[in-house]
C-alpha cells in the first residue's frame, strides 16, 4: 500500500518541502521544493533570528502548506536544525509554526545526522559509508550502513561548521575575501573536523566512500558543469575529486559576490555563502582523508520521509527519534 507523507526542513540557509509516496520502506516518488530564505542571516552576531529572516521563512512556509494540501498530503512533519538550535528566540518561531498547525521540532545534530544517513544509505544498501550533511550552520558526520535489520549508525557527530557560520565570521569584510580571512576560515573549519574524525576513529573505520549532501556540493557540481537549468538527475551521485573542489574554491575566492551571482549553475542567493561552504567541504575532505566525494540528493528530507512513513505504517521509527505529525487533510 502506498502512503503519502510531507516533510518540511528548516535549515540555516534553505527551507525545503518534500512530498513523498512511500511503499514497503522505499520512496517511489518524491517532489521537492527548495527556497533560500537565509533564516540564519545575522545570527552569529546577534544570537537571534532577525525579523526580516523570520518573515521570509513564514511566507515560504505558508506557500509550502498550500502546495502540500494541493497534493492531498495527509500528514506532515516539520523540523528545524542548526539556526534554531543556536537562536535564543527560537520559541517565537515555534509559536508561529504552531499557529499554522505544525508540530515543529528543533532536532539535535545527532538526529539530523541519523536522518541524513538513512537517506544516503538508500543508494548504497549493505555498504559502510560516511555521510556528511554540510549545511549553513553545521555539518553532521554519520558512519553506518543499511542492513537487512535496518539502519546501523555506528558513529554520529554534529560539528558547528557551515557555509553561513563561516561567511559571517570571516568573509564579510573583503569582497573578494582577504587572504588572511581565507586562512583563518580554513583553520576554523579544520580544528573541529580533525577533532571529530580522530575521536570517532573515522579514518580507521573502513568506510567505502564519503557521501556529502547539501547546497554547497550540489552547487559545485552545477558550477563545474555549467548546469542551466539545474538537473538533479545529473547531480545525484556525481563525484568530485579533492583537486576539483580545490580548483573551484580557488575560482570562487577570486570573485566578488556580484561576479559569483553571474556564474552559470549557481543560484544568485547562494553567491555570498558559497565560498564558506567550499571551505567546509575542503577541510572535511582533508580531515577524513578521502580524495573524492559522492554528491547525494537522497538527504535529510529522504530520511524524514522514510521515518514519517515508518511511524505511520509500522508505529516505529528507524532512527532514535520520533517525528510529531500534523494532519493536513
Amino acid at each position: 500500500m502506498m502512503g503519502r507523507v510531507g516533510c518540511i526542513d528548516i535549515g540555516t540557509v534553505t527551507c525545503r518541502l518534500a512530498v513523498a509516496d512511500v511503499s514497503e520502506g522505499r520512496i517511489r516518488h518524491l517532489s521537492k521544493r527548495s527556497t533560500i530564505v537565509d533564516v540564519g542571516e545575522g545570527l552569529t552576531a546577534t544570537g537571534v533570528i532577525g525579523e526580516p529572516a523570520r518573515q521570509r521563512l513564514l511566507a515560504c512556509i505558508d506557500g509550502y502548506l498550500v502546495d502540500a494540501r494541493e497534493q492531498a498530503t495527509p500528514v506532515i512533519c516539520c523540523t528545524l536544525t542548526s539556526a534554531a538550535r543556536d537562536a535564543s528566540n527560537s520559541d517565537v518561531l515555534l509559536a508561529d509554526l504552531a499557529a499554522r498547525g505544525l508540530e515543529a521540532q528543533v532536532i539535535p545534530g545527532e538526529v539530523e545526522g541519523q536522518l541524513t544517513l538513512l537517506g544516503v544509505c538508500q543508494d548504497f544498501p549493505g555498504r559502510l559509508v560516511l555521510a556528511a550533511d554540510n549545511g549553513g550552520g553545521s555539518t553532521e558526520l554519520a558512519l553506518g550502513r543499511l542492513s537487512g535489520t535496518g539502519l546501523e549508525a555506528k558513529a554520529v557527530r554534529s560539528v558547528d561548521v557551515g557555509c553561513r557560520r563561516i561567511t559571517d565570521r570571516f568573509l564579510m569584510a573583503g569582497d573578494p575575501p582577504f587572504a588572511a580571512d581565507l586562512s583563518a576560515a580554513h583553520d576554523f573549519a579544520a580544528e573541529p573536523f580533525n577533532k571529530a574524525v580522530a575521536e570517532l576513529g573515522l579514518r580507521e573505520a573502513g568506510a567505502e566512500r564519503l557521501v556529502v549532501t547539501g547546497g554547497t556540493v550540489t552547487s559545485l557540481v552545477a558550477i563545474k558543469a555549467r548546469l542551466v537549468p539545474y538537473d538533479s538527475k545529473y547531480v545525484h551521485l556525481h563525484e568530485l575529486t579533492y583537486k576539483e573542489v580545490e580548483e573551484l574554491e580557488g575560482l570562487l575566492a577570486k570573485l566578488t559576490v556580484e561576479e559569483r551571482m553571474q556564474l552559470p549553475g549557481l543560484q544568485s542567493k547562494r553567491a555570498r555563502v558559497i565560498w564558506g561552504g567550499v571551505v567546509a567541504v575542503t577541510e572535511l575532505m582533508r580531515a577524513t582523508g578521502f580524495d573524492r566525494l559522492t554528491v547525494s540528493e537522497s538527504d535529510l528530507l529522504h530520511g524524514l520521509a522514510l521515518t514519517v512513513d515508518a511511524v505511520c505504517t509500522a508505529g516505529a521509527s528507524p532512527v532514535m527519534w520520533e517525528p510529531k505529525l500534523a494532519r493536513l487533510v
